[in-house]
């Protein structure tokens, strides 16, 4: 049964906490990829950014929705949550526009329980951490790569 280990890429493109997001979206392009980790200065994994997050900070500013009852508006959005979205849209380094705290999963999770996680976490890139550090990452093209090969492990 194939694992994390026998399908992610090994050679990781990862970014640090202060990059400028301009720099991170040329990358994401450049390497026709969805996303890569942000490590901090010892290796360990603080963050990714995806496409999806730049697409986030693209977006038009939506405000809270709300509900008026006479003369009284009710946010349907808590405070906090409109100020993340609103950081976000107005960052300029990965760290105030990355996911902090990614989905990690370990290099020994089998093929079907990654696919799995991915579908339900909605999620399109996965750090493979081993013994705290970054080992490699999974895409959705990695898991497709491995179908497409038969489900076969290259070991």
């Amino acid at each position: 049964m194939l694992q994390a280990r026998d399908i992610m890429s090994k050679d990781v493109i990862t970014t640090t906490p202060e990059t400028p997001v301009n720099e991170v979206a040329a990358l994401l392009e450049k390497h026709r990829i969805s996303g890569v980790p942000v490590v901090d200065a010892d290796g360990r994994i603080v963050g990714i950014i995806t496409q999806s997050d730049l697409v986030s900070r693209a977006r038009d500013l939506e405000l809270p929705p709300t509900i008026a009852l006479f003369d009284l508006r009710l946010f349907l959005e808590t405070p906090s949550h409109f100020k993340k979205r609103l950081e976000k849209m107005l960052g300029v380094t990965v760290s105030e526009v990355m996911t902090p705290e990614p989905i990690t999963i370990p290099p020994e999770m089998p093929l079907q329980e990654i696919a799995a996680l991915m579908a339900r976490k909605k999620v399109h890139t996965l750090p493979v951490v081993a013994g705290g550090k970054l080992a490699g990452v999974i895409g959705k093209i990695d898991l497709i790569h491995a179908q497409a090969q038969g489900g076969k492990s290259e070991q």
